[in-house]
Formats: C-alpha cells, sequence, structure tokens
C-alpha cells in the first residue's frame, strides 16, 4: 500500500472550495475531497504548531503529553520516567510508526522536529529531508525534494510519505512571479466596515494595528505581508496574502499528483490531507495568527481518500485530529501494544473513525474540548444541541486581549463569533463549563504525572507570546491611540 498525507501548515477549511469557499483556491485538493470522505467538524485538540502536532502524533492530548505550549517546560513532551524500557513506548506506538509496523517505507520531507526541537516528531520515520529552514521554506523548495523521492520510490511496494507545506504560514512568502491569482477578485469575508472600526480599536498582539504580533513592522524580503492595515481597503492585501499561500500550496500538491499520474499509481495511493491548526482572520479582533482555542484557530480540514471509501461523502461528526491515530491503526489492522506505565499512561486519547471512512458509519464525539496556551490560555468546549451549535470558552491568561473568563457564541448563526451571549444563555455556559470539568477530571485520573500543564504554562509566567511584551506593548498603546486598553491591562496585570 501508498500513502501519502499532505500537512499543509496553518490551513483554514473555509478558505477552501471544497469547504465552500468562493474563491478558486484549493482545485486539485478539491479532487481529493471528491474521491474522499470530507470532514466538516474536524479539531485540533491543542493548538497551536508544536502542541498540535504533538497530539497528532502520539494521539493523546496536551494534558497527558505535557506538551501544550512554545515555550518553557511546557513545550517539550513529559519523560516517561522510571517505567521508561528501552526505547520511549509513547515514541513507539505513534502515528509514523503505525505505517512502518504495517510494512511500509516511511519518510518525511519536514523541518518540524528542527523548528520546535521536537525530535520525537521523527520517531517512526525511516528517512527524512531537511531543507533547514524552519519552516521558513517554500513550495518550490519542497517541490523538487518530493519529485525526487516519488520518482525514486514509485515501484516501491509499500511506503509512507509525509510532506509538509508552509506557504499559507505567515510571514506570506510565495514569489511575486507567481502573481496574484485573486487581484481581480473582490474580497470575500464577513467583516463590514463597522466591524473594522471596531477592531481598530482592539488591544492584543497580531491585531490590526500590530500584524506582526507586537508592533507592526515589515520585511522587505515579504511583500505580500503587511505590518497593520488603517484602511478597510487594505484589507484585501491580507485575505489575498493568505489565500495566495493556499493557491500555491495546492498548486505544489497537483504537481506532486501529476507526478503519481505519471507514474500511474495515483489511483493506488491513499492520500490524506490536512493541516495543524487554522487561523484568526478577524475573529476575537485578531488577525493573521492561530492565537485562541476558538473555531478559527482550531477548525482545521480532513480530507481521506482511501481503499473503498465512498467518494464525496460528507461526515458532520465532531473529532480530534488525535483520533487519526487508532482509525489509521484500525484501516491498517495495527494494534496498539498496551502501556507498561503507571494508570495505563500512553494509551490513546483518540476514537477510531475508520468505519467512516469505510462504511460511512456516524462515529462522531458528543463533545470535544479544545485548548491554546501559547498565545493565551484557554479551554473551550464544542458541542450542539437542538438550539445551536455553541463554543463556550474559558480564559485564564488573555494574551493581553482582555477577554473575558468566559465567553459564549453560537457557531450555527456566529460562525466568525462576533457576538459573546453568555449572559442571555447561563445554562449553556453551565453545561460548556461541566464538559470542560468532567473532562479535566477523567484525563487527571489516567494521567501518572497528575500535572496539569495548563499551571505549568502559568506558573512559568504565561504563554510564551507574552513574555515580557508587555511594558513595550503598553507605550505603543499609548502613542496609536489607544490608552483605555493600556489603561486596562495595567489595571489587570498590576503594572
Amino acid at each position: 500500500m501508498k500513502v501519502l498525507f499532505v500537512d499543509i501548515d496553518t490551513l483554514r477549511p473555509d478558505h477552501m472550495g471544497c469547504y465552500g469557499y468562493t474563491r478558486n483556491t484549493t482545485p486539485n485538493l478539491d479532487k481529493v475531497a471528491a474521491e474522499g470522505v470530507r470532514f466538516t467538524n474536524y479539531y485540533c485538540s491543542d493548538a497551536p504548531c508544536l502542541p498540535s502536532r504533538a497530539a497528532l502524533i502520539s494521539g493523546r492530548f496536551g494534558i497527558h503529553t505535557g506538551a501544550v505550549g512554545h515555550g518553557g517546560t511546557a513545550a517539550d513532551k513529559r519523560y516517561v520516567g522510571e517505567g521508561r524500557q528501552f526505547r520511549d513506548w509513547t515514541d513507539e506506538n505513534n502515528f509514523n510508526n503505525l505505517f512502518r509496523k504495517a510494512g511500509m517505507y516511511t519518510a518525511s520531507i519536514s523541518p518540524f522536529a528542527e523548528r520546535h526541537n521536537s525530535w520525537w516528531f521523527n520517531a517512526g520515520f525511516n528517512e527524512i529531508h531537511n531543507f533547514g529552514k524552519g519552516g521558513g521554506e517554500r513550495g518550490d523548495e519542497v517541490l523538487p525534494i518530493a519529485l525526487d523521492w516519488i520518482d525514486r520510490n514509485a515501484d516501491r511496494e509499500n511506503w509512507f510519505l509525509h510532506m509538509h507545506l508552509w506557504d499559507p504560514h505567515t510571514p506570506y512568502r510565495v514569489p511575486l512571479e507567481y502573481g496574484n491569482p485573486f487581484e481581480n477578485e473582490p474580497l470575500q469575508n464577513w467583516i463590514t466596515e463597522d466591524v473594522f472600526k471596531l477592531h481598530l480599536q482592539h488591544t492584543g498582539p497580531h491585531c490590526i494595528n500590530e500584524i506582526s504580533m507586537y508592533d507592526d513592522k515589515e520585511n522587505d524580503s515579504f511583500p505580500r505581508q503587511p505590518g497593520k492595515v488603517t484602511e478597510y481597503s487594505g484589507l484585501k492585501k491580507l485575505f489575498d496574502g493568505y489565500d495566495t499561500g493556499i493557491h500555491y500550496a495546492d498548486y505544489i500538491v497537483g504537481q506532486i499528483f501529476d507526478a503519481l499520474r505519471t507514474k500511474g499509481i495515483y489511483e493506488d495511493v491513499a492520500i490524506i490531507v490536512t493541516s495543524d491548526h487554522g487561523e484568526n482572520f478577524g475573529e476575537l479582533g485578531i488577525y493573521a495568527e492561530h492565537a485562541t482555542a476558538d473555531h478559527g484557530t482550531c477548525h482545521i480540514p480532513m480530507l481521506i481518500k482511501w481503499p473503498g471509501c465512498k467518494p464525496g461523502h460528507v461526515d458532520g461528526g465532531l473529532h480530534y485530529n488525535l483520533d487519526i491515530v487508532p482509525t489509521i491503526s484500525d484501516l491498517l489492522n495495527v494494534l496498539q501494544a498496551e502501556s507498561p506505565g503507571k494508570h495505563n499512561e500512553g494509551q490513546w486519547d483518540g476514537l477510531s473513525f475508520a468505519k467512516t471512512i469505510t462504511d460511512c458509519a456516524e462515529e462522531g464525539r458528543d463533545y470535544l474540548v479544545i485548548s491554546q496556551m501559547a498565545h493565551v490560555c484557554q479551554r473551550s468546549a464544542r458541542f450542539a444541541d437542538a438550539s445551536g451549535d455553541w463554543l463556550y470558552m474559558r480564559t485564564y491568561h488573555d494574551g493581553y486581549h482582555l477577554f473575558d473568563k468566559e465567553m459564549l457564541y453560537n457557531l450555527r448563526t456566529d460562525v466568525y463569533e462576533e457576538h459573546d451571549i453568555k449572559d442571555q444563555y447561563p445554562e449553556i455556559c453551565a453545561k460548556g463549563a461541566k464538559i470542560i470539568l468532567d473532562w479535566h477530571d477523567e484525563m487527571m485520573a489516567c494521567s501518572a504525572s497528575q500535572i496539569d500543564p495548563l499551571w505549568t504554562v502559568m506558573a512559568e509566567g504565561g504563554p510564551y507570546h507574552t513574555w515580557n511584551a508587555l511594558p513595550n506593548y503598553l507605550d505603543r498603546l499609548e502613542a496609536t491611540g489607544r490608552s483605555e486598553g493600556a489603561q486596562k491591562l495595567r489595571e489587570k496585570y498590576k503594572v
């Protein structure tokens, strides 16, 4: 069997044609959706980059792996500890190793392990290609490596290839000679001029005044990436930059597909397409960053073309990215060995949805708990009932955005999270809070460490992307006419 895993960084589903986007950003990926199964309620359990891939690879929540942030001790996976044997049992049973245990030669084209010093990501690969730019790669730099690999391995009977593309991730790096496929298309978004005016007063990193995080600096090497947007018309450049990155990644993937067709093996190759996280594009006043535990950041695409699947099937069940591990285990008939650790520590948290792929069965979860601890500290409950598709958010550190402790959004009528309706639905808030509390108790009961890494992050100074940033940012807020926000931050953080 041959499997191609297409890992496109920072890809929002609603900016893909197969998920309903009006711009033609993903013609090649749309064909995969037509040939396979498309999942519409697929979320990363832990955002952003490092925590998401830790969950994906391990099949376990960040509360169990300990890898939930981008700095401090909570940016590392926990050691197995005294129960560790000759090899790390969790790495031996990870996503990549499932394919190798099924008899496949495994390879990865990705700098991720080096970008985040997360070397566990490479466990299970026979062959690794790291271009060496730590995520600064463009698709045209990845493509030759992928084409060469396919040329050399097309006749191999069994293989698994992981290919990682970064083009939708900031800074927008698509070469200028590629042009702007959307230059003559109007801006396609939900942000009205009135909403934009509100966002101009927003406090917090990666807002429309500080797209670069805490300032509006621009880099001449990345002319598609603005440092700020002060006029409504300027939003088009920002959205075009992101959509062009998606279009370019799709163009690169299309050439990979063409190579498979030329070799006469495309029909025989199983294809999985997903991302590590989405992107805030106005949600909660944040732009061009994956900064929250919400729908914009945590909702990700999942397309699977697999032998025997029903072409064009759409599944609306709730799933985590970590559910792919037991799913592949079932599809390949590779079982996970029992954990030798305490409390069965290391067993997968994921639930298989293999029968969704093979039999169109409904195997979605009743609810999800999604987390973010790199830009903010938040946990959110995603669930549905007859009255709405709910996103209940609890904030422990607001990342200097002045978020309320609790927020509630009905994604059925407010997918871009414009209207916090917690005061109108206290019973829904109570349900969301109970979901998070019960989930937390369940997770801690099967955790050998008995430590919630959320509180590790808080004890070490808060989310990594807030470290030592507030004093200078307060000065910037004052200098750019947002003294009211600066004063609220001073009061809240006692500075």
